[in-house]
């Protein structure tokens, strides 16, 4: 079997690799490159949008939850983990037709031609950051799965990833980036499908898996914390996603305002489906643990978040096992090119262009893009094999940028008062007070009984600060019109 799933793994990368070298002979300008030449239909944005956010976490994270083997126990509630994702997408697709009506091709352009350079630079700072933690964090966790289904050094594997990943989406840009995307997402959902029946016929049928679960694994709300756990969830993704480089740009890419609605409506329908099989297959091996079918010293072995790997290799054929494995794999490696070409369109974008060589030609513009792009990927391979401790802070700016740019961002295309002095209030004290929660700076401090989710404190605090000064300070002209860049 070994022998097997290694080939079907390798003519995958190697497969993903090609899709790099046929997007690259679309590319003939930045726009082409950064967001797909403003082109993408609702199938194909779909799809890469729901591949951007359908990682390792909502692969082996949900199966681990759903087993209650790992240090969570959620049972049937772990669905929310992804179902939440797709609630955002839904609320997302209200705002969509202005995301894609703004013709930027970042996040930081938005804020830089709307509220000026200071906001435009703040913004690229922030945003460039927790995108190199998240590519190194994505690496990693693309390396572990790597190494664990093969038997390989984890070092090989992950110098593997980020090289193969690095080239197709540096080849490609957005389109390979999407198109890539199309691919994985339909390998994880379809072989992560597929193991389902395999995984309850070796169970011995689904009255076998239901009578040897607790009851309470198949409650929907509790495990995961109730309500106010979901709610939490689904503002900290609509937050996320709306001002992520990596996510909005899919946006951007949308051929026309009416397709990036549909691609958003038909990318939370693909969470919503998708968000129950790994959280079955969680239960399934709960099941098999229970009737002593599988010890449970042998799923944790690896630790709790290999479970699926161990099911599949018990369960399924040598062939669909491959399948399934090159799914999981790519699940990591589909967020991990979204955001190194998120960090590396900000950077030519809107610091290369604006404050070093303002006069640059578009083609300058695009060779810096993929410059950077390498820079990241060697950075990031750099930060995934030595200080795991930098991950973790340069993924907490993942939760600043959203807490301080969120209600400046959307709030910009319909609020004509707002101004840039209540956008640079509410990143400062967005940021400050988000980190002041999450760090617990102040024990004791309150917020409504939401301590725990640092973000939404944040929110709350930015948007009230981004109102007052809006108003006390009003912009020079009140329009809803980008300003066209003074280059």
């Amino acid at each position: 079997m070994q022998t097997t799933v290694t080939i079907i793994v390798i003519m995958y990368m190697f497969g993903m690799l090609g899709i790099g070298y046929w997007s690259s002979r679309r590319i003939s300008n930045s726009a082409d490159f950064m967001v797909a030449g403003r082109s993408m239909g609702p199938i194909l944005m779909a799809g890469t949008l729901a591949a951007t956010e359908i990682g390792g976490g909502s692969s082996l994270g949900v199966v681990e939850k759903a087993s209650n083997l790992g240090s969570s126990q959620w049972g049937l509630s772990a669905a929310w983990y992804i179902l939440a994702m797709g609630l955002a997408f839904v609320i997302l697709t209200f705002i969509a037709p202005k995301f894609r009506a703004s013709e930027v091709k970042t996040v930081p352009e938005y804020f830089r031609r709307r509220y000026g350079k200071t906001a435009g630079l703040f913004t690229s700072i922030t945003m460039i950051l927790p995108l190199i933690g998240l590519t190194a964090g994505q690496f990693m966790a693309s390396a572990t799965v790597l190494a664990v289904m093969l038997g390989i050094n984890w070092q090989a594997s992950l110098i593997t990833v980020a090289v193969i990943v690095t080239i197709y989406a540096v080849m490609g840009g957005m389109w390979s980036v999407a198109i890539t995307d199309f691919v994985q997402v339909g390998l994880i959902v379809l072989g992560m499908f597929i193991a389902i029946p395999f995984s309850i016929r070796f169970a011995g049928g689904w009255d076998n898996v239901v009578a040897n679960v607790p009851p309470e694994t198949w409650d929907l709300f509790s495990g995961i914390g109730g309500p106010k756990a979901i709610i939490a969830l689904i503002i900290m993704y609509v937050a996320t996603f709306t001002v992520g480089q990596e996510a909005v740009a899919r946006y951007y890419s949308a051929r026309d305002p009416k397709a990036a609605m549909q691609g958003s409506v038909l990318a939370a329908l693909v969470n919503g489906i998708y968000a129950f099989i790994p959280t079955i297959l969680g239960i399934i091996m709960l099941s098999l643990v229970n009737m002593n079918i599988v010890t449970s010293e042998r799923i944790l072995e690896q630790g709790a978040r290999y479970s699926l790997p161990v099911l599949a290799t018990l369960t399924m054929p040598a062939i669909i096992v491959g399948l399934l494995f090159s799914g999981i794999i790519s699940a990591t490696m589909s967020s991990a090119d979204s955001d190194m070409l998120g960090a590396g369109s900000i950077f030519s974008n809107d610091i290369y262009k604006q404050y070093f060589k303002p006069k640059a030609s578009d083609n300058e513009v695009m060779v810096v893009t993929r410059i950077s792009m390498v820079i990241v990927g060697i950075f990031s391979l750099f930060v995934a094999m030595n200080a795991t401790n930098i991950i973790n802070l340069l993924m907490f700016s993942f939760t600043l940028r959203a807490a301080g740019a969120f209600f400046p961002y959307v709030l910009g295309h319909y609020w004509k008062k707002a101004s840039a002095a209540g956008t640079i209030a509410a990143l400062i004290v967005g940021s400050v007070v988000s980190l002041v929660f999450e760090k617990n700076y102040i024990p004791g401090l309150k917020f409504f009984g939401w301590e725990q989710q640092a973000v939404i404190p944040g929110l709350v605090c930015a948007l009230v600060v981004f109102i007052i000064f809006s108003l006390i300070m009003p912009p020079k002209e009140e329009t809803l019109e980008l300003s066209v860049d003074e280059i």
